[in-house]
């Protein structure tokens, strides 16, 4: 186990008839500049809802809006991405196209003049004109954060044609992207910092903990006269010549007698009882005196004594002052603030970080993710309630979020099961989906004769026991080279590789590489032939490797990319994906380029479920009002389906076809 290589990774998102026959004439227009549908079309986006547990509890009477919309319309797998990664997924579902039409092949991509991981959705550049006084920089121009997800969104197309749409927090939407539609980011949302998220954990015993963390940062503190003085890290000072990082000095004044303390943090005072979250706290970083970035975050007292222990959140971008863009109209997020209060705005509210280093335990995070749920919840109500028109799409994040780091509990064969521990935590994961029931019971009955109500997920869900380490089989089958073989291990970022005698390298989570010549910069294979015959080779060899301790197959389906593939976008693809078997998936170690010793581990992380296999393992969900005529339904089908209940010409770059 490799944590440090994970959470560097993150720091880098009917009737049938009626149906076919609807075109604009059927639709009634009320106000000017936008039209009110009679047709009305809610998306309930459940990330990772599993098919099979869904369906076994459906059948078992536990989640009765799931079964009543089952009788009443219809139920079937929906298949997923090729890779099942969220950002690939929800891609497909965003512009119905694969990603050789929108180019998001995975979380993280390659550049290929440096090898480095970059992450791919989206991309953020700074001023490339200032001016130096005295001590400071001052931008001449803006910088700028582009989305890197090619294609028009579904909602887009439907502004084309005054359809009004609300989009509630759907991933691969950073930043968002241009539109008068209502929208939120949803995954791929940074932090103010502008990483996938980083917490701070003050403690007296900072020994306790692996020093070599990511997505996390430790600072010892000590307790003198029931005091303890820290700083709380923020974004780098741009203005400043060598960029140093910004901070808030706060302190925590601790009772003497009872495990309670009070916090001073600018102009916040509160008090925390040990195992308290506080409310969220609006903080201001000073860059300048005329310059400050807002951000939100909250506290949590872990301990008080013998030993000190206080978390604090990845700083959120404020939405009431957001110093990235987070939403369209600019003053949606204003909006939900304003009724609503702060809120989280990180694309992955709940802190696996956290869980994974002991920071918060099962319960701790449980309750942190409570918080996110709540949030949501009431924003869901208030959407609803207000919708009337043209499509609504609400997104759940806690039905992935909590099967990542609790299927360890369900999971007898997972290496870190604890009979104890799955006592208490093993309804967890059906709790979570007894709440999209509540979610979807809700929609139900708010829904008239001419809404159209679609459940999906965007892949199910796997055990993950063993994680493969993909660039260390290259090394040991004699396609990655090491400049020194006594260091393999020691470096990430292929510090340690002999570019000029590797032909195939791995970065993501399922993406491999060739070394090809005049495409990467150190390329020494050449396209055509023998490329060719170098990722065929490659693929065999790994769908026939087993794991020496189980005697399993480890790639269940090595995916060529100019089988899969197709669209405008297909020269930066991976060359091969990896689809791997039930149970296994890539190590923490390999996305960013490193080489443990072994090829095959023991995954003995918190974060012990996942979908990053071979897609036919873990399709997704559909339940429709409706039923659903097309065999076996895909993610990318459900955009043309509603350009078509509208009567709207499907573009010819979509490959998906309508459901209905």
């Amino acid at each position: 186990m490799n944590n440090i290589n994970r959470r560097e990774f993150l720091k880098l998102g009917l009737a049938a008839g009626s149906l076919l026959t609807l075109s604009p004439s059927n639709i009634l227009s009320k106000t000017l500049g936008k039209k009110a549908t009679r047709k009305k079309i809610i998306i309930l986006g459940f990330d990772g809802i599993d098919p099979q547990l869904l369906k076994n509890w459906m059948e078992q009477g536990k989640l009765p809006a799931f079964r009543r919309l089952w009788e009443s319309g219809d139920f079937k797998p929906l298949r997923t991405s090729i890779p099942p990664q969220s950002p690939v997924a929800w891609s497909n579902f965003i512009t119905g196209m694969n990603p050789g039409g929108h180019g998001i092949y995975d979380f993280i991509h390659r550049d290929p003049d440096t090898y480095i991981p970059i992450f791919s959705a989206s991309k953020t550049s700074g001023s490339n004109k200032k001016i130096s006084i005295g001590g400071y920089e001052f931008p001449l121009s803006g910088g700028d954060v582009k989305l890197l997800r090619m294609g028009k969104a579904f909602w887009q197309i439907l502004e084309d044609y005054d359809i009004p749409c609300t989009v509630f927090k759907i991933p691969s939407n950073y930043p968002p992207a241009d539109t008068k539609q209502r929208t939120l980011s949803g995954m791929g949302t940074p932090d103010i910092l502008g990483t996938y998220g980083i917490c701070n954990f003050y403690t007296t015993k900072p020994s306790e903990i692996d020093p070599d963390i990511g997505g996390a940062r430790v600072h010892e503190v000590y307790v003198i006269g029931n005091q303890v003085h820290a700083k709380l890290p923020g974004p780098d000072n741009a203005f400043k010549k060598e960029h140093p990082e910004s901070y808030i000095d706060f302190t925590v004044y601790i009772d003497p007698m009872n495990p309670v303390a009070k916090i001073k943090i600018q102009n916040h005072e509160f008090i925390l009882k040990q195992g308290e979250w506080s409310k969220w706290k609006r903080i201001n970083f000073n860059m300048i005196p005329t310059q400050s970035v807002k951000g939100i975050c909250n506290f949590f007292l872990k301990q008080v004594r013998p030993e000190f222990k206080l978390y604090v959140s990845p700083v959120n971008i404020d939405p009431a002052d957001p110093v990235l863009p987070i939403s369209t109209p600019k003053s949606y997020s204003k909006e939900l603030e304003k009724e609503f209060g702060p809120f989280f705005t990180k694309g992955l509210p709940a802190d696996t970080s956290a869980l994974t280093y002991g920071f918060l335990d099962d319960g701790e995070f449980i309750e942190q993710d409570d918080l996110v749920l709540k949030e949501r919840l009431d924003i869901f109500d208030y959407e609803l309630k207000r919708f009337d028109s043209g499509v609504l799409f609400y997104y759940l994040s806690s039905t992935d979020q909590r099967q990542h780091m609790f299927w360890r509990h369900i999971d007898k064969l997972s290496p870190i099961y604890d009979e104890k521990l799955a006592s208490q935590y093993k309804d967890t994961i059906f709790n979570i989906y007894q709440t999209a029931d509540y979610v979807l019971d809700k929609t139900m009955k708010k829904a008239d004769k001419d809404t159209i109500i679609m459940a999906i997920s965007d892949h199910g869900f796997c055990p993950f026991r063993r994680q493969f380490n993909i660039n260390t089989w290259l090394k040991e089958n004699g396609y990655h080279k090491l400049i020194d073989e006594r260091k393999q291990g020691d470096t990430s970022l292929f510090m340690n590789t002999d570019w000029n005698k590797t032909q195939a390298y791995a970065i993501g989570l399922n993406g491999l590489y060739i070394n090809q010549k005049n495409r990467e910069s150190r390329g020494i294979v050449s396209p055509g032939t023998e490329k060719d015959n170098l990722v065929y080779e490659i693929a065999r060899k790994l769908e026939n490797y087993k794991d020496p301790e189980t005697g399993e197959n480890v790639i269940l389906k090595a995916f060529i990319s100019d089988k899969v593939y197709s669209g405008a976008q297909t020269s930066h693809s991976p060359d091969i994906v990896l689809g791997f078997n039930k149970g296994y998936r890539i190590s923490w170690a390999s996305p960013l380029g490193r080489l443990p010793k072994k090829i095959v581990e023991d995954n003995r992380d918190k974060w012990s479920g996942d979908h990053c296999m071979a897609p036919q393992l873990i399709p997704g969900i559909l339940l429709t009002n409706r039923k659903i005529k097309k065999a076996s339904p895909s993610l990318y089908d459900l955009s043309p389906t509603m350009l078509k209940i509208y009567g709207i010409p499907i573009p010819e770059n979509m490959v998906g076809t309508p459901i209905f």
